[in-house]
């Protein structure tokens, strides 16, 4: 059976978001946390312009801009992911990273409540065991290191 590009790019997702915290955790040493964040938010901005520019994609910018709501969307979810980052950091220097990331995992619980209340989306009991099952690992691994 193939495997679903959604799939293939979740996991690497998941492996470089892995990696998000390994090297975080080593460079915070010493620096402060919201100041780390910002020189790394930078530094992303610059990578993905370039993915941009190498895919041929920056016809598509000005259509970004020109539709307000998906803009606003769009600027409301960067901020949202800016806050993560901070507060994430914020967490890493002074955490544990095998207490830190399980917490911050945590997400995936608050974004399937978020889907049934915004979207209506549907879960099934399997689901729904499953994501209660999330929950509590992460609160576990969080509570007893």
């Amino acid at each position: 059976m193939a495997m679903s590009a959604w799939l293939v790019y979740a996991l690497l997702s998941a492996l470089c978001a892995a990696f998000v915290s390994i090297f975080g955790k080593v460079g915070l040493t010493g620096l402060d946390s919201s100041a780390a964040t910002a020189v790394r938010a930078a530094i992303m901005a610059l990578f993905l312009m370039g993915v941009v520019v190498a895919e041929g994609h920056t016809a598509d910018l000005p259509q970004v801009f020109a539709d307000r709501k998906a803009l606003a969307f769009v600027a409301l979810s960067g901020i949202a992911g800016a806050l993560s980052w901070l507060f994430y950091f914020m967490a890493l220097k002074d955490g544990a990273v095998t207490q830190v990331a399980p917490i911050d995992k945590l997400s995936v619980v608050f974004a399937v409540v978020l889907a049934v209340m915004i979207f209506g989306e549907k879960v099934s009991l399997a689901h729904g065991i499953a994501i209660a099952m999330i929950a509590a690992g992460g609160l576990i691994l969080a509570i007893f290191p």
